[in-house]
């Protein structure tokens, strides 16, 4: 469970998700927590969270029936394709989250400063990107809160609660875990798998296909920001013609912080 410290940073967070399709905001800045943030804290849930609608699976479309999509980027090795990214979503004036890994925001703190600097929000990867099956859940937890600290760290904002898979590896046992930490899995509805890059057999029309392919309400898009050992980065390439048929369609880009809730008994 989610322990005093963290919720009361995410309490900002609230009033950000809430400007919704009008907008979006940075998170609320904190101050960066010490070493021992690494281990178990008390548990006292005190602000905005995962709704229920978000806990008890993983999420690969958001619970809405209107015609809106969300799009993400991993980070998990190198900063080839942020600034490019980060530069098309501000001329879009568009949200996103980034589900950096902590070993990724230990590494390039400045490229995860620069994502809270934007205004969009960051999830949490794991630590080492492990496979989340293999571990106990003592290690899932290990996992979960040295990435929360390093996130923290790096960006000088609280990490939102939601985690996803390394590998969109999932299972019901390591989902609750999950939940149990104050996180939703928020996983995917499509990769567009330009991680893979050319050398991998991918394409720019490639990666815009398996996007417009997974259009639907509530479609998650799951992009990196890495180039995977070379210098094209498909998924920067790709995103102002995902965003293109996504207007095209009539759907409208949504922030996920808009779906966090109060906990109970606060206002």
């Amino acid at each position: 469970m989610v322990d005093v410290e963290r919720r009361r940073a995410l309490a900002g967070l609230l009033c950000a998700g809430a400007a919704g399709l009008g907008g979006f905001a940075p998170s609320s800045p904190v101050a960066a927590a010490p070493a021992s943030a690494r281990t178990a804290r008390a548990t006292v849930a005190a602000g905005p969270r995962p709704p229920a609608s978000l806990l008890g699976d993983e999420i690969r479309r958001l619970p809405t029936s209107r015609k809106v999509l969300a799009l993400t980027f991993n980070a998990a090795w190198d900063v080839a394709g942020i600034d490019t990214v980060l530069a098309e979503l501000r001329r879009r004036k568009l949200p996103a989250t980034f589900f950096p890994t902590g070993e990724f925001a230990e590494a390039r703190p400045a490229a995860v400063r620069s994502i809270a600097d934007a205004g969009h929000g960051l999830g949490n990867h794991s630590y080492s990107h492990p496979y989340f099956d293999d571990l106990s859940t003592a290690e899932r937890a290990d996992e979960v809160r040295a990435a929360d600290e390093a996130i923290r760290t790096a960006a000088g904002t609280e990490p939102l609660p939601f985690f996803r898979f390394p590998y969109s590896s999932t299972t019901p046992d390591a989902i609750a875990d999950v939940n149990d930490l104050g996180y939703a899995a928020i996983e995917f509805s499509a990769d567009t798998n330009g991680y893979l890059g050319p050398q991998g057999g991918m394409t720019v029309d490639k990666a815009v296909e398996r996007a417009v392919d997974a259009f639907a309400p509530g479609a998650i898009i799951q992009m990196h920001v890495g180039s995977n050992g070379a210098d094209v980065v498909l998924d920067a390439e790709a995103l102002p013609l995902i965003v293109d048929a996504a207007v095209a369609d009539g759907y409208e880009v949504i922030d996920l912080r808009q779906f966090l809730v109060a906990a109970p008994g606060t206002r």
